[in-house]
């Protein structure tokens, strides 16, 4: 009997140490073996009920939860480093980043966003449409995060409001195949993604894929007014704001929809429509590789060993927001380049918060900004970790770049939606 209630007692303080822990996962360079796979671990506790804090700028941006054995054996065996501490440990910490002398602030994350890819996966033989990878599902399924893929039919049959987060895949929203006419229009893969979108469109009730693409446009402009989170990269962030701007023109030379471009198009465009650009200039030449001058790709004298942007510092406790999404364990991330490399800065709307610049050579890098009730972001390039990504090359092997500052940008906006909303201060 005595060694049955020193057992009890024993277990009773196992778990009373184990309650009265917290685990921290701090995100700071020195510290952190895995960044990518630390989000990762925190979206997963909270998909097991637990709550969690995002400690903006302390330590890098770290992580906080409730000690568990279940949560330790899972950083364990991710490679993801942590820390316990006693709950003292972490109230102390929480009163110093209240501290208004510090710019530090300490956000509950409560529930996992649930998240949307919008990608076409394959096409009608189940063969892959695109040959090339997508930096965010890349890292989604590095980091373990799950998520689902919607495309068209899903958009235009409103299953948009299931999810709380929608990354838009490396996409021609202008309906010009991507301006790929030139270099690759008698490849099959190109020939079969027109047939795909054109059967598709039709299938959708739309004459011409412009058409149909411009109606996922309006869709996900509708998803993002009633609270949605929108994420782009590449290519589908002008080409999203080009289509908003073209909205009942005819921008697509004859090679695409078969008719010829409306000729005065560029005197037309609505840019009181658009997210993010304005006052941009067509690149009316069907085999550009270009669809306006929104990139500034093309022009750019940007060496590739000198090209990095910086990120802003944000007030985390006027500015969460921000704050949240450029959470980093440096301010200087080395520049990538797409299809759509860097937007320029001239033809960004005033009212758009830019999060990171490369001021020399007058271009920005990473935008946000707000519609009604909902959140948007916008990445130039197409893959953190790969400067000069072409058609039919490799996936990046994350597994090389466990601490990408690059990548982390984008995890920062997966997370986003799972802060606990704050009154704004006044």
């Amino acid at each position: 009997m005595k060694k049955l209630f020193l057992l009890v007692l024993l277990i009773i303080g196992i778990t009373t140490v184990s309650r009265a822990a917290y685990m921290l996962i701090p995100m700071d360079e020195e510290t952190q073996k895995n960044h990518l796979k630390a989000y990762g671990i925190t979206y997963w506790v909270l998909d097991k009920g637990e709550e969690a804090w995002w400690l903006l700028n302390y330590r890098g941006g770290s992580f906080a939860f409730p000690h568990n054995r279940l949560f330790e054996l899972e950083c364990l065996t991710r490679g993801v480093s942590f820390e316990i501490i006693a709950d003292a440990q972490f109230n102390k910490i929480l009163e110093d980043i209240s501290n208004p002398e510090v710019n530090m602030d300490a956000l509950k994350l409560e529930v996992p966003p649930k998240i949307a890819v919008y990608t076409p996966t394959v096409n009608q033989k189940g063969e892959k449409v695109q040959p090339w990878d997508d930096a965010v599902t890349m890292v989604l399924t590095y980091a373990e995060i799950p998520y689902e893929t919607v495309y068209d039919t899903e958009v235009m049959t409103d299953m948009l409001p299931k999810y709380d987060w929608l990354h838009l895949h490396h996409e021609d929203f202008t309906g010009q195949y991507g301006r790929f006419y030139r270099s690759y229009h008698n490849e099959p893969w190109y020939r079969n993604n027109q047939r795909t979108m054109e059967a598709l469109a039709a299938s959708l009730g739309f004459a011409k894929v412009s058409q149909l693409k411009l109606g996922v446009v309006k869709k996900i402009q509708e998803y993002v007014v009633g609270g949605g989170f929108m994420f782009a990269m590449c290519s589908a962030t002008d080409t999203y704001d080009i289509a908003l701007a073209a909205d009942g023109l005819d921008i697509c030379a004859d090679m695409y929809d078969g008719d010829p471009a409306d000729p005065n198009a560029q005197q037309k465009l609505n840019f009181s429509k658009t997210f993010a650009f304005k006052d941009f200039q067509l690149r009316r030449n069907p085999l550009e590789y270009e669809y306006s001058n929104i990139d500034d790709t093309q022009d750019r004298n940007v060496r590739p060993d000198q090209d990095y942007f910086t990120l802003f510092d944000f007030s985390a406790k006027w500015d969460p927001v921000p704050t949240m999404l450029t959470q980093n364990h440096t301010r200087t991330v080395k520049g990538f380049m797409g299809q759509t490399t860097a937007f320029r800065k001239s033809l960004v709307k005033s009212d758009v918060l830019v999060l990171g610049e490369n001021k020399p050579a007058q271009e920005v890098r990473y935008i946000h900004g707000t519609m009604q009730e909902g959140f948007w972001t916008f990445y130039g390039g197409h893959d953190p970790e790969d400067y000069r990504h072409l058609v039919h090359d490799p996936e990046t092997d994350l597994n090389l770049h466990p601490n990408s500052p690059g990548y982390r940008l984008i995890l920062n906006n997966v997370l986003f939606p799972a802060a606990k909303k704050k009154k704004r201060k006044t």
